[in-house]
């Protein structure tokens, strides 16, 4: 098992949860991201630089990951792509995608869109809270508990 981040978008209190889990269980975690940032010097935490652009770093990640590994993301999209090659993606609010909620997940996004395109004004996500940051690492935990 390997853990891909995408990691544009997540939130540093949960890049740290990773760094801590990926060097206690010494599993090979890599961010991807279209702009630079720092990670902890380690042998199995990488970064992957990729070019700016609409879906460049999730398709890094669909192509590099494998059947068994973990993917944090809250693109949904890009967790539809990799839950049917394999995968087990979380969100960094500790979601669990399944292959039984993704298609559900996938059509809400598409609404909203429809209505936010229509000039519709329908909010953000909450802002991330300390319960988010507990719900993820305890998905993280039992995740990598089977590991």
């Amino acid at each position: 098992m390997k853990i891909w981040v995408d990691a544009d978008a997540c939130p540093v209190v949960i890049k740290e949860i990773l760094f801590k889990a990926a060097e206690r269980k010494q599993i090979e975690t890599t961010l991807v991201a279209n702009h630079f940032m720092r990670i902890p010097p380690s042998k199995v935490i990488h970064f992957i630089h990729v070019s700016s652009g609409f879906d460049v770093a999730d398709n890094e990640i669909v192509q590099r990951s494998e059947k068994g590994d973990l993917v944090i993301t809250a693109d949904i999209p890009l967790a539809a792509e990799v839950i049917e090659q394999g995968c087990v993606a979380i969100n960094p609010r500790g979601e669990l995608y399944t292959e039984h909620n993704i298609k559900a997940r996938l059509n809400m996004r598409d609404f909203m869109e429809t209505l936010r395109s229509s000039g519709v004004e329908t909010g953000g996500p909450s802002a991330f809270s300390q319960s988010d940051r507990q719900a993820f690492a305890n998905q993280l935990d039992r995740l990598l508990a089977k590991y």
